[in-house]
């Protein structure tokens, strides 16, 4: 049974040393002889102790705890990749011995819940975060950034702003375009539309931007009626192929979608009208989802290594907050392409 009411100056009395040998003992510091030690664990154990955080994060010591927040207007529970992401930031933690706490923001824009956040930082509840699917130039996290709290971001670029504190991870966008344009060359297509990503965040820009540098390197035109706005969830490429269906013009020969969600979305929409893939329409997606293998056409994708994307990120946050001097990361993924069923030659 727990003494909930015993504190350090009792465990010092009990074991018979001073209240700054507790300390030492539960701080794991070395100087402390092996004895002595033994002596005051045996009494904290006797007594299940729990120093007080409070007291600690005070004292300034760290709580071993980094925020992880994503940003999302909808349901995190449905969107795989998303999830994936968010487990392999808390493994990673964990094997680094830090606790994840988590906080799904659902819009920047609520005051009441902006100041909710900046509080978790202000009361020192966490030592760092990392935000994913945030706004390429996102007030809250330049606030934070700026006020010398450590900040890891996925999917950033501001040039110029190369603050100790701020950790940015992206996807190589263009190499992966270029492998994506340059496959649906090999297979003679040379009408090739994008469903984009959300172009407030820096990888919907950033891969339009490598899809018209491959394109260019390819020597293939683009058509503005192919170039079709979207985002990063399924229902928003349902939703784009749907209206470029109601339109009445001709659908291109192959089509790169923001990622594999939207490119699910898109199938789904030209099923709907009679059409199929890779039969009308060849697709690439881009991620490698989870279940991308198993969709019917198994769908032609450009993988990124999304989970060494994150241990890194999460192992140079934590580095930042124990005072390591890494380098930034920036463009840290890997791209291959995978072939599969969606994609045919002309």
């Amino acid at each position: 049974m727990r003494h909930t009411g015993i504190n350090s100056e009792e465990i010092a009395r009990l074991a018979g040393v001073s209240r700054s040998t507790v300390s030492r003992v539960i701080n794991n510091y070395s100087n402390v002889p092996a004895k002595t030690r033994e002596k005051v664990m045996k009494i904290i154990e006797q007594y299940q102790y729990v120093p007080n955080l409070s007291a600690q994060v005070l004292a300034g010591k760290k709580t071993r705890t980094i925020g992880l927040f994503m940003i999302e207007a909808g349901h995190v529970s449905s969107d795989m990749l998303t999830n994936m992401l968010l487990a392999s930031i808390i493994e990673n933690a964990s094997a680094a011995g830090y606790y994840v706490l988590t906080y799904i923001i659902r819009s920047t824009k609520d005051a009441s819940g902006i100041r909710e956040i900046k509080d978790i930082f202000y009361q020192r509840r966490i030592d760092g975060a990392i935000f994913i699917g945030a706004a390429n130039d996102e007030p809250l996290i330049e606030d934070l950034i700026a006020e010398g709290y450590i900040v890891g971001v996925m999917d950033q670029d501001l040039p110029g702003r190369d603050e100790p504190n701020r950790v940015i991870v992206n996807f190589d966008n263009h190499h992966g375009m270029m492998l994506a344009v340059g496959y649906l060359a090999q297979l003679n297509h040379r009408e090739i539309g994008i469903v984009n990503g959300d172009m407030n965040r820096f990888s919907g820009t950033d891969k339009y931007e490598g899809f018209l540098l491959a394109m260019k390197h390819y020597g293939i035109p683009v058509e503005k009626r192919w170039v079709l706005s979207g985002g990063f969830h399924e229902q928003r490429g349902y939703e784009a192929i749907r209206a470029y269906l109601e339109t009445g013009e001709r659908l291109p020969t192959a089509m790169i979608m923001a990622n594999d969600s939207v490119a699910f979305g898109a199938v789904r929409a030209l099923r709907e009208r009679g059409l199929s893939v890779p039969e009308n329409l060849s697709i690439v997606g881009f991620d490698d989802h989870a279940l991308s293998a198993r969709f019917q056409p198994a769908l032609t994708t450009v993988k990124v290594d999304f989970d060494g994307m994150m241990k890194r990120l999460t192992q140079a946050v934590i580095g930042r907050i124990e005072g390591e001097a890494s380098a930034q990361i920036d463009r840290a993924s890997a791209s291959r392409l995978v072939v599969r069923d969606s994609c045919r030659s002309l």
